[in-house]
């Protein structure tokens, strides 16, 4: 079955959008590499204030994917997000975005149409962004651990 000029809309959103979050990660882990170094805090808060940062990157990437689908989802045919919300603003988006980067997914809002190919993306891509989240978390604190004999 070919694809459609719709689908091939939400084809090249969704990769875009992946590859700008990707991207945000990336540039987001290496400032923060760059900057708790030289910082004179306590290990602890350097490690809160990683943690912190991290939590703020992955909301910044979850808008974008809320974006994506609110700006997908202008065009005719690319699908729509429905369920128990009677209108649907930007935040219902981000909502639906966060239950699916975290792969959560209550189920009360879902996708029907080629959006769907976003959604599962998006839940894909959150699982891989938080483990490497975890994984540069945990050889942050590894420099602050003291081995105890």
């Amino acid at each position: 079955m070919p694809i459609d000029s719709t689908g091939l809309v939400v084809v090249g959103g969704t990769i875009a959008i992946v590859i700008a979050v990707v991207f945000v990660h990336f540039e987001g882990l290496q400032c923060f590499s760059n900057f708790l170094p030289f910082r004179r805090l306590k290990p602890r808060l350097q490690v809160a204030t990683l943690v912190c940062g991290l939590l703020l990157l992955h909301s910044i990437e979850i808008w974008i994917f809320g974006f994506g689908y609110y700006l997908l989802l202008l065009f005719p045919g690319s699908g729509a997000i429905e369920g128990v919300v009677a209108t649907f603003a930007l935040e219902d988006y981000v909502y639906f975005s966060a239950t699916a980067y975290s792969t959560l997914g209550y189920g009360e809002i879902y996708p029907v149409g080629p959006i769907r190919l976003l959604t599962g993306m998006e839940g894909l891509t959150g699982l891989l962004l938080i483990t490497w989240s975890a994984s540069f978390t945990y050889l942050e604190m590894q420099r602050y651990w003291v081995k105890r004999d």
